[in-house]
């Protein structure tokens, strides 16, 4: 069993539910998902020790929130250099959040992207049974994808 670390900020509540989501998908896997806010990540060795990992913010004024920077900008103290990433995020209108957490990922923290990309949703549809769904496969494909490596 391997072990992933989702760490989210949210405001409205939309991006959490995805966190909590996405973890419930990643335990389908056969994984252990440990979901926390990344308010609550005080030094880099809270993100350390994971074998994967999924970050969530979602999308304010086309940007990610000033809250997930200072996130990464931590985790990069972290070295999660080849690590398996996925990113993930709420939106209302245009969604670029996950993909500029997924590119930080990728670029700065020279971790391994996930193959199906960064994974965005309307914030009216994450509380459907088609948004859950969605979310619990992005998890658990991460989880199968950990799973082999």
């Amino acid at each position: 069993m391997k072990k992933v670390l989702v760490a989210y900020h949210s405001v409205a509540g939309h991006t959490e539910k995805m966190a909590e989501y996405i973890a419930e998908g990643v335990r389908f896997s056969g994984n252990e998902a440990v979901v926390k806010k990344v308010t609550d990540i005080k030094s880099e060795n809270d993100i350390k020790g994971y074998d994967g990992y999924i970050f969530g913010c979602p999308t304010y004024h086309r940007d990610m929130t000033n809250p997930m920077k200072t996130f990464l900008f931590l985790a990069k103290k972290a070295n999660l250099e080849g690590k398996l990433a996925g990113a993930f995020g709420s939106y209302t209108h245009s969604g670029d959040a996950p993909g500029l957490v997924l590119d930080t990922m990728e670029y700065v923290l020279k971790m391994k992207p996930f193959h199906l990309s960064s994974f965005r949703l309307l914030e009216d549809e994450v509380d459907t049974p088609v948004g859950m769904r969605a979310c619990q496969q992005y998890g658990r494909a991460f989880g199968e994808i950990l799973n082999e490596i």
